[in-house]
């Protein structure tokens, strides 16, 4: 996914694709490596953890620890995608923590009913993407978490009936407030 940022110290210089471990300086090949390298990674077991922000960079981590340097690690420059302006690099700490404080309050939507989860997890899904905490990957590593979430709570997901163009429409939809698609996109996979 192309975003568009201000100088970039994870581009290499003069251009919009990130440094990568392998040094691929063509975005096309970038993305093939990648997208192969992190589905080779989400097929083995993710990180143990308590769904914590700690978990949740770990997750990113294990997913992207191949592609760059900095998987796991939050992201230092402002971006956005469109007219969606991501949240700024000095509030990603606070804002993660205080997300997943809540999460840990509502008892990680534990016994709760379909719809219930299904709401409480579009609202969460949501807000984790206007955060948007990494430089690449926040889609990959979000479903990755949801798949944990899910688990623990009680529920399972179908992910394989995930449709990237859907769920990155309702996703988007959610950014500007209507969680409505993402609610039922999630509501299928359950």
């Amino acid at each position: 996914m192309h975003y568009d940022s201000v100088a970039d110290p994870c581009c290499y210089p003069g251009t919009t694709i990130l440094k990568n471990i392998p040094n691929l300086r063509d975005q096309a090949a970038l993305e093939k490596f990648e997208a192969a390298i992190t589905a080779q990674r989400a097929d083995e077991p993710l990180p143990s953890g308590n769904l914590s922000v700690r978990h949740y960079r770990a997750i990113h981590h294990h997913l992207f620890q191949d592609v760059y340097r900095w998987a796991g690690k939050f992201r230092t420059v402002r971006i956005s995608k469109g007219t969606s302006v991501f949240c700024y690099p000095e509030n990603i700490k606070n804002q993660m923590r205080e997300l997943f404080s809540e999460l840990k309050r509502q008892r990680y939507f534990r016994n709760l009913s379909r719809d219930e989860f299904v709401s409480r997890a579009a609202h969460f899904l949501a807000t984790l993407n206007a955060i948007h905490p990494f430089r690449e990957g926040n889609g990959r590593t979000q479903t990755s978490f949801l798949i944990l979430l899910a688990h623990q709570a009680a529920h399972s997901i179908a992910i394989e009936r995930l449709d990237p163009k859907r769920f990155l429409g309702a996703v988007i939809a959610s950014f500007h407030g209507d969680e409505a698609l993402l609610y039922e996109e999630l509501r299928a996979l359950l």
